[in-house]
């Protein structure tokens, strides 16, 4: 029997339309059109239509305003709009925060969207540019002047302290990459669709900071995703089947900071992580052993790895051979690494088209999926089940 949420969402709220662009490096249009498109893909998915949405969620990153993308959409009357920060961490929360207002009756019909040219415009990966003072960039102050200026120099630091741990080489990190991009070679949206790659290609790649590689690294991409949520009663009566939103938590450890956490205990987990994990398995009733895939945030290949043992599906150290082992599947439309970094929201659209059956890559019965959002990062995540 499936398990019922028990954190106040009680399976009250389910995704019901998915909608995205095409994933590419040069969109050629602007950022706003790029949420207008994915909004209006996932309305149509949805079975809805503009005038059936009155709530909308992005990241406090967008640069679409949640009233523009209304407009463009021809939405009208909004009675819900929000916004989550911490970059990739807010992926899963959007969605939270869309089931929190069907659930309590704010809203009826939430859209969820990220929209961004991250290749062809602002980089994230070229790390950190002039910013005005602030207490978040006197936090970074710390950590910049020591030459630690992108997100991969500040994930190197604990991706080497995890390899020292525990005795294992950079190799551990490329079974992640090879099972992503073993699922986005049978994926036609991905942009490395046709292009696996092996454990050799990942130690040929160059490297970024030691002992990260290009291929430890998730692209850059141009592109749009929504996401559309409603009550699990006015889904049942939509021509598609709803994913109910069985749980869904947001984390912050002790000492977290963005990305450069140095100060804590041990630096070879994800105490973030661990705040999710804890509350999902306790709001949703289930363990690891019930979890049929896992959509897991891949911005850098070890911190994959963290999560994994963080949630429990295997023991400290231990993530690499599990990966290896193929017991979970993992990342089925090949992740962040594979597919497109579009900051974990195509992660769970990915989630959906499995429980509804339609992903590239299906698994067979798939009913309970875990979905992750950044880690290092106050974070997120969702437990996604099928209706009945």
């Amino acid at each position: 029997m499936r398990a019922r949420g028990r954190d106040g969402l009680g399976g009250r709220a389910a995704i019901v339309g998915i909608g995205a662009t095409e994933f590419s490096k040069d969109s050629g249009r602007s950022e706003l059109r790029l949420a207008a498109e994915a909004v209006r893909a996932a309305l149509a998915d949805a079975g809805l239509t503009a005038a059936d949405v009155d709530g909308m969620v992005t990241f406090t990153m967008d640069t679409s305003p949640e009233i523009t993308v209304a407009q463009a959409c021809g939405i009208g009357e909004l009675s819900f709009f929000s916004r989550v920060h911490y970059g990739g961490g807010a992926a899963c929360a959007t969605v939270q925060q869309a089931a929190l207002a069907v659930a309590t009756g704010v809203a009826e019909v939430v859209v969820c969207y990220r929209a961004f040219n991250e290749r062809s415009g602002r980089r994230f990966g070229s790390g950190v540019r002039h910013r005005e003072p602030s207490a978040e960039g006197a936090a970074l102050g710390w950590a910049l002047p020591f030459g630690l200026l992108t997100p991969a120099s500040w994930v190197a630091m604990a991706a080497r302290r995890y390899l020292h741990a525990y005795g294992l080489t950079p190799e551990a990190f490329g079974q992640v990459a090879v099972v992503d991009r073993m699922y986005a070679a049978t994926n036609p949206a991905a942009y490395f669709y046709g292009r696996p790659l092996t454990l050799a290609d990942h130690a040929a790649s160059r490297w970024i900071v030691e002992p990260l590689r290009l291929l430890d690294c998730c692209q850059e991409t141009d592109g749009g995703q929504a996401i559309v949520v409603t009550s699990v009663e006015r889904a049942r009566d939509l021509a598609r089947r709803p994913a109910v939103v069985t749980a869904a938590a947001q984390g912050a450890g002790r000492g977290q900071e963005q990305m450069t956490s140095y100060y804590r205990d041990d630096l070879t987990g994800l105490p973030e992580t661990e705040v999710v994990a804890r509350r999902l398995w306790r709001a949703s009733g289930l363990t690891p052993a019930d979890i049929d895939v896992a959509i897991l945030y891949d911005h850098f290949t070890p911190f994959v790895l963290m999560q994994l043992e963080e949630f429990g599906f295997c023991g400290k150290g231990e993530a690499a051979d599990f990966v290896a082992g193929r017991t979970l599947p993992l990342n089925t439309h090949g992740g962040q690494l594979g597919e497109a970094y579009l900051h974990g929201m195509n992660g769970i659209a990915e989630a959906v088209r499995q429980l509804r059956g339609t992903a590239a890559n299906p698994v067979p019965d798939a009913e309970r999926i875990l979905v992750t959002a950044g880690t290092g990062v106050p974070t997120s995540g969702l437990i996604l089940t099928g209706d009945g």
